[in-house]
């Protein structure tokens, strides 16, 4: 059970395996003591003293002192030198802020945050601490809540203006993190379109380092989480401590390490492109950052992220339903098909047990490129006679479920919708709109247009019967600005579309709570635990190559459970490299993810055909254990030709193995690969080939894997706990 105790001004929270505890320097600023595994207790002198400070003296920010003091909520300006989490302009034109301790208060459970999406649950005891700025009025309400089961700290802020005269937020993050060395390693996730998420690794510098996104969006360039680890910490052993933050537009994730070889981590919304007013009694609610710890390396992390987002962000309707193996129209056809053709293919999918046929871009308006329509969501009927609502019933008919894309945030200048309302789109008066794929960005800080777009949704499901929406946003901010935002209030503008979109996720999702909705940002332009809250997966990438695949996935799994990616089998050669895989490998990678086709199976050989009706039936029968399982990284596709990772059910009694070899090679023989999670004391049979060995075997002397021949080599096994 999650705990916290409260003795004089030292603050304790933990649970079984970890502790986080803050203290109250006499004058009432809060200092960091320490964040890592389970103390029984912690004297805070010796730490104190290490910072140059005192317990029994009251603190004085003389000489700087403030620039050795590990701080929870700190502001820049006022002694300290380091990036700070926090700053205000007030109507004296200056931003420091010093914030002092004014009460404190604890409860059961965690309270929601107004307008965004965080961790929920009841499993968990939450740390309440107010503090003020007497200059200003600036009150602040940090939250800090540490789960049961879970070896987690979720933070946040509240600030509120309880001043007599208006200011404006120039920094508000979600949290600071003092650390008292910087012998670590920073893990960042970065990329690009169609190679999102790639996994970089290097030793921390003086000065600042991270990663953000000032795109409107968390980006495909690279992620809202970062990872603290030691020097030779691995899968399985090492400490390390990741964060993510729960939101899913700008934000930074920084460490700033100062002349004394202190860290200080910080994340939140990103400050070079936010300010935000508040009139006296007016409060700003910073988004949710969830820190990790773990001393058994960063599979445990993962892992730790995985159960979080399950249990307690996930829509709880969709985080244990097995998902619908679908087959998406992209790939396959386009822009370029009629009704006739799409029944085609959804009849050969239904005839291979795919539950669900997905009419992707091309139905609406005029869209035979993407030049047009975005916006005018109504049937094109030259392509669809009888539009969406026959189509869908059609498809019905076949014994198939249907869904659809859409791309709601976004419209095109060529539509009608941009003809009647050219100011709903993101622009600055006087500038020439720049667009990206032929389209502009809809202003959802407008209520009117935030309408529109459930009103527009909302009747493409009535009319179509959907069961399910694919939910693209292919393009991120430029030109910022907005028709109805007085100037003063135009930074606001990213933060405010954050909570105009979220809005909307939570109207839909309320008044079609069995729909299920799939996530895409040209890919994973917007994958982040934000959209998790609403939407229980998200497409990985454009990039549907097996062995691109397996770099996006495995990065993608530091933080983000493998159960919450869409991942398909295509063509071949495939679209994006123009390689050719053997089916074999493309399943067996697409397995680890939300299971699906993207491809033609019209076009398919026989021998194709029966291998796809096989594939269905192994991911239907392995769907729940998919969904449930542990995941387990287990060789790097960054560190080598090989890539493996494997996932065992929570009873140990079940495991799906992946290996890819990505490149064949002469004179080696087959690779021993350890598995992991399997109970050491049970014995197992691998499926495929009827081989028996120890789960102790099995994890320390290893699988022995004889991939077939040529390139792009794979082995699936399922493995089974023989009974006692």
């Amino acid at each position: 059970m999650s705990e916290i105790l409260h003795e004089g001004n030292l603050f304790h929270l933990r649970n079984r395996h970890i502790s986080y505890v803050l203290y109250l320097v006499p004058g009432g600023i809060p200092a960091h003591i320490y964040f890592g595994a389970r103390l029984e207790s912690i004297r805070p002198e010796p730490l104190l003293r290490h910072m140059g400070v005192s317990a029994d003296e009251n603190f004085s920010i003389q000489g700087c002192a403030l620039d050795r003091l590990s701080q929870e909520y700190p502001s820049f300006g006022l002694g300290d030198m380091r990036e700070g989490a926090l700053s205000a302009v007030g109507k004296d034109g200056t931003d420091a802020v010093d914030l002092r301790f004014v009460s404190a208060s604890e409860e059961n459970g965690k309270p929601t945050l107004e307008g965004l999406p965080a961790t929920f649950g009841t499993d968990c005891r939450t740390l309440r601490l107010t503090l003020r700025d007497a200059h200003t009025g600036l009150k602040a309400e940090l939250l800090y809540t540490i789960f049961d089961d879970l070896d987690v700290i979720a933070r946040s802020a509240r600030l509120t203006n309880d001043g007599s005269s208006t200011m404006w937020l120039t920094k508000a993050l979600s949290l600071c993190l003092d650390l008292p060395d910087s012998n670590w390693e920073l893990i960042t996730l970065n990329g690009a379109w169609a190679r999102e998420r790639s996994i970089y690794r290097r030793a921390l510098m003086p000065g600042e380092q991270g990663t953000g996104s000032r795109n409107g969006a968390s980006s495909l360039q690279t992620s809202p989480f970062i990872a603290l680890v030691r020097p030779g910490t691995n899968e399985d052993q090492g400490e390390a401590i990741g964060t993510s933050l729960v939101y899913s537009g700008n934000f930074t994730a920084s460490v700033f390490v100062n002349q004394y070889g202190g860290a200080r981590l910080l994340a939140g919304i990103n400050d070079r492109c936010f300010r935000w007013h508040l009139d006296p009694g007016d409060g700003f609610q910073t988004p949710e950052a969830v820190l990790v710890y773990s001393t058994s390396g960063l599979g445990d992390m993962s892992r730790t992220f995985h159960t979080l987002w399950q249990q307690n962000l996930l829509p709880q309707r969709w985080a244990h339903k097995p998902r619908p193996v679908l087959l998406n129209s992209w790939e396959a056809a386009y822009f370029s098909f009629d009704e006739e053709k799409l029944l085609s293919i959804a009849k050969a999918a239904a005839d291979a047990g795919v539950d669900l046929f997905v009419l992707d871009d091309g139905w609406f308006g005029h869209r035979d490129d993407d030049t047009t329509s975005l916006g005018d969501w109504h049937s094109d009927l030259k392509k669809l006679p009888g539009g969406i609502r026959r189509l869908g019933e059609r498809v019905r008919a076949l014994g198939i479920q249907f869904g659809i894309w859409m791309e709601p945030e976004m419209i095109s200048p060529e539509s009608d919708l941009y003809r009647t309302h050219p100011d709903w789109c993101i622009h600055i008066d006087g500038r020439e709109s720049v667009t990206s794929r032929n389209q502009l960005t809809l202003d959802l800080s407008r209520q009117d247009v935030r309408d529109f777009i459930c009103d527009a949704v909302a009747e493409t499901l009535q009319e179509s019967g959907a069961v399910y929406l694919k939910w693209d946003m292919n393009r991120n901010f430029s030109n910022i600005g907005s028709a109805l935002l007085p100037p003063e209030y135009q930074a606001e503008l990213p933060h405010r579309y954050m909570l105009g979109l979220y809005e909307v996720m939570e109207r839909l999702t309320c008044k079609f709570p069995d729909v299920l909705i799939e996530g895409c940002a040209s890919g994973g332009g917007r994958f982040d635990p934000g959209l998790l809250y609403y939407v229980p997966q998200f497409w990985c990438s454009d990039n549907t190559d097996a062995l691109c695949r397996c770099q996006i996935q495995y990065g993608t799994s530091l933080v983000i459970p493998p159960s919450a990616m869409g991942s398909h089998v295509s063509a071949v050669p495939n679209h994006q490299t123009g390689r050719v895989t053997p089916m074999e490998t493309r399943f067996a990678v697409a397995l680890s993810g939300c299971f699906g086709y993207e491809l033609d199976p019209t076009k398919l050989t026989n021998e194709e055909r029966e291998a796809l009706r096989g594939q269905v039936a192994v991911a239907k029968q392995t769907q729940t254990l998919r969904l449930d399982g542990r995941f387990y990284r287990l060789r790097s596709p960054f560190e080598g030709n090989e890539t493996a990772w494997m996932t065992v059910s929570q009873d140990q009694s079940q495991a799906v193995f992946t290996a890819v070899r990505s490149l064949a090679q002469p004179n080696f023989g087959p690779p021993l690969i350890r598995l992991r999670g399997l109970d050491p004391r049970r014995c197992y049979r691998i499926v495929e080939t009827g081989e028996i060995f120890g789960g102790d075997e099995l994890m320390e002397s290893g699988l022995l894997c004889p991939f077939p021949r040529g390139d792009a080599a794979s082995l699936l096994y399922t493995i089974e706990a023989l009974k006692a």
